[in-house]
């Protein structure tokens, strides 16, 4: 197959070498409500293209590169006192596969232990290219699911506003569970 970058031949969807040139990560960190941290790896600009195939076959394997390029590099590095959970928010599939599952997959490591189908949206309007108000006439209304854990760390794809991770938030706080900070793949605020 050709690589979606450069279009040489390679054996993944991504050669090796786009994914050092292209997709080495950086940190980026902003607060959102609740006083919460947000870190994100890459600028939404820098990668829009990749983001956008999660609607079609190719977003498996891009948010797979994507996933192992940044989150579990991030969670190799991670240490905490104790084991803590990671929950997607709203990971469910569509298309044969859920984008935001990948990633938190990706954060299985001795520190992070991954939980799926614990946060769900009942209201299942997208945000994609949504203004704010628009998001704040539409919450999510999230549900969390039975976990046991107690310490949580959120993963999405793409944090705009933090109104998707400020209503999740807001959910794990209601059910006596504390956010440790959110991860994103993309922040759309930075420039």
């Amino acid at each position: 197959m050709k690589c979606l970058l450069c279009e040489r031949l390679s054996l993944s969807h991504i050669c090796k070498k786009c994914q050092n040139t292209f997709l080495t990560p950086s940190l980026y960190r902003r607060k959102i409500l609740h006083d919460v941290e947000v870190i994100s790896f890459y600028k939404y600009d820098d990668i829009k293209t990749l983001l956008h195939t999660k609607h079609t076959d190719l977003g498996y394997y891009v948010y797979t590169i994507l996933a192992q390029n940044s989150l579990a590099l991030f969670a190799k590095e991670f240490s905490y006192e104790t084991q803590v959970t990671s929950i997607a928010v709203d990971d469910v599939p569509k298309g044969g596969y859920s984008h935001t599952a990948i990633l938190n997959k990706a954060l299985k490591s001795s520190c992070i232990k991954p939980e799926f189908g614990k946060l769900r949206a009942k209201n299942k309007v997208t945000y994609s290219g949504k203004s704010r108000e628009f998001r704040m006439q539409n919450p999510r209304d999230f549900k969390l699911e039975n976990t046991k854990a107690q310490e949580l760390i959120l993963v999405d794809d793409i944090v705009t506003t933090g109104l998707t991770f400020s209503e999740a938030i807001g959910v794990l706080k209601q059910n006596n569970k504390e956010p440790l900070f959110c991860l994103s793949l993309a922040d759309a605020s930075l420039k």
